[in-house]
């Protein structure tokens, strides 16, 4: 940190500031989305940070690296809006659409967007789902956005490399820690703060920090799949394989060439509605019930999401041969199969830069 830029800062020069927290920005971001679940969250709470920072800058006394200081300022606003929100699981509910299944929410005026959820999905369809919507508001996140992250070491304590720390098991896991222990553990075992460092950040004892840490771990621990393989390296030969096998399947509807891809422990997810479905079997009654009103989808453009392959859906208007897009689909890998399967509302495509419509070709 150069010492003229924090004075400049100080005197009240706003690109100085730019220019001092810039290289902390990315790291920041993904600090508040794992924190929030939400990429829209993240997004809010980064700006109220550096708001923060700005304002309280001739606080800044510089017994701590830049970085802390703003670490602390991130982390003690996302622990602020966790408890001011209050999020609960959404209550059950029959879906008023289900995007996945009807491609509904594409835009006034489409043909998906008139079409009404099947019949096999009113209340009493078989199946059950196996959760209802336990962390609605988990929103992906954009690979591009990885990119912007340093490469060094995240710290001596670290458990997780900064990426890994960003896949959609762990980070579902992540949401339903309390948040002080969801804190912490993103502190120590992700960023990799010593237990001092982080109770310093946090206003906390060394003891509570290592009291909630070893909680936080237990209850990660448990949420992994013990023996699950792990997937193939992001683009390798076999997960481009897959990647292929997957979306021929999808594009041409074969529900059996979709249901050979997946996992026996697979999770079918669509949040933010309240319906999960766990194995292959209830997946396969899914997909099935669903069929005639996902045929719809007739185009998959690709991306990343949490080091994900992943895919905008577009379904085709038959009237004025423009694709609408309905959503966004993540793709989980374990070995060759796919282990979880989890479709986003439009809202979401759009975040990570998806037109919300295109020319059918």
């Amino acid at each position: 940190m150069s010492a003229d830029l924090l004075h400049r800062a100080r005197s009240g020069d706003r690109d100085a500031f730019a220019e001092l927290v810039e290289p902390f920005r990315a790291e920041l971001h993904l600090l508040c989305y794992r924190m929030l679940g939400s990429l829209q969250d993240a997004e809010d709470t980064l700006q109220e940070t550096l708001l923060a920072a700005w304002l309280g800058l001739e606080g800044f006394e510089g017994r701590s690296s830049v970085r802390t200081w703003l670490h602390r300022i991130a982390t003690n606003r996302c622990l602020n809006a966790l408890r001011s929100s209050a999020r609960r699981p959404a209550a059950a509910a029959a879906p008023a659409s289900a995007s996945m299944a009807s491609g509904s929410g594409s835009g006034s005026g489409s043909a998906s967007a008139s079409a009404v959820v099947p019949s096999a999905l009113a209340p009493g369809w078989a199946p059950e789902t196996s959760l209802r919507g336990e962390v609605p508001w988990l929103q992906p996140y954009p690979d591009l956005l990885l990119d912007g992250l340093p490469d060094a070491d995240p710290g001596p304590e670290a458990r997780y490399e900064s990426r890994e720390a960003v896949s959609l098991a762990f980070l579902t896991a992540l949401q339903l820690l309390p948040p002080n222990q969801r804190a912490v553990l993103l502190l120590r075992d992700v960023l990799g703060y010593r237990a001092a460092e982080a109770a310093d950040l946090l206003g906390l004892t060394e003891s509570a920090v290592n009291s909630a840490l070893k909680r936080a771990r237990v209850t990660l621990d448990a949420s992994h799949a013990a023996g699950r393989p792990s997937a193939p390296v992001p683009g390798s030969a076999e997960e481009r394989e897959l990647t292929d096998r997957f979306v021929a399947a999808f594009l041409s509807h074969d529900v059996d060439a979709l249901v050979a891809l997946l996992a026996d422990d697979v999770w079918v997810r669509m949040p933010p509605l309240p319906f999960e479905y766990r194995g292959v079997d209830d997946a396969q009654r899914f997909f099935t019930a669903v069929h005639p009103h996902r045929s719809a989808i007739t185009q998959l453009v690709p991306t990343r999401a949490n080091g994900c392959p992943a895919w905008a859906e577009y379904a085709l208007d038959p009237v004025t041969g423009v694709l609408h897009c309905v959503g966004l689909l993540v793709t989980v890998y374990a070995g060759d199969r796919i282990s979880e399967l989890t479709h986003f509302e439009i809202g979401i495509a759009a975040m990570f830069g998806m037109p919300r419509t295109i020319v059918g070709t």
